[in-house]
């Protein structure tokens, strides 16, 4: 079952096209990703997903349901939650209370304790500092934080937009690890945005590379990454 279907979707900035008709299926507990350089459009495609952009045409499906003109936070409460670029914690915030703002949405407060002894087992450094202001961590534990809240609204889709950004080669590859783990058992969809080519082809199941607001090419993840002109352009072979 498709989870997400975009399409024929145009974004514009002022004069400037950002997108140019793109059209994406994500299936239902997949992991999907778009590869591209900057500029590409990718994280405009994510924020008009989120509805913090609004489209000249197209339409946005998900569930099988329209939602192309729906406030950002009824786009939530359907089951669709964002990790940004950037990260975007609240830095004068305590961990505890970043955690809590991502649940704003949810009627079910009773689960919310549940819910976060859940993102402790995912992130057990998250859990270690919940009394601290999220200005003062690191990056990659900032990273964490930003997914964390993201998922205290129970998505059924995730976004994440560079999830490797500004963080130590170190901690990328235990953030990935996690990604697909977190997908292997809730079964959450997740629609990747990353740089690093490489690392995103490896673990998703589906994969769309975009150049200059379009999608120029697209196929199973495995095969983009054997693809020679991927290779070339995204992989640094």
């Amino acid at each position: 079952m498709n989870l997400l279907e975009i399409k024929d979707l145009h974004v514009n900035y002022g004069a400037i096209k950002a997108l140019k008709g793109i059209n994406i299926l994500v299936k239902e507990s997949s992991i999907v990703t778009l590869i591209g350089a900057n500029g590409a459009g990718k994280t405009t495609l994510l924020r008009t997903i989120s509805s913090l952009l609004k489209p000249v045409s197209g339409k946005i499906n998900f569930q099988g349901n329209d939602i192309t003109n729906l406030p950002p936070d009824k786009i939530v409460e359907l089951g669709i939650s964002q990790s940004p670029e950037g990260r975007m914690i609240f830095s004068n915030l305590t961990v505890k209370e970043n955690l809590e703002m991502g649940a704003y949405t949810r009627k079910d407060t009773q689960n919310l304790k549940e819910d976060l002894e859940f993102i402790y087992t995912f992130f057990p450094r998250i859990k270690e500092r919940l009394k601290q202001m999220g200005g003062t961590l690191s990056g990659g534990e900032q990273q964490m934080l930003a997914i964390s809240r993201a998922l205290m609204s129970k998505p059924k889709l995730l976004l994440l937009d560079e999830p490797s950004l500004g963080i130590a080669p170190i901690l990328v590859k235990s953030i990935f690890e996690q990604i697909v783990e977190l997908n292997k058992r809730t079964g959450i969809t997740i629609l990747l945005v990353e740089q690093n080519a490489n690392i995103a082809l490896s673990i998703a199941d589906y994969g769309y590379v975009m150049e200059t607001g379009e999608i120029i090419l697209e196929g199973e993840a495995g095969s983009l990454a054997r693809n020679e002109d991927v290779r070339k352009a995204y992989l640094g072979e």
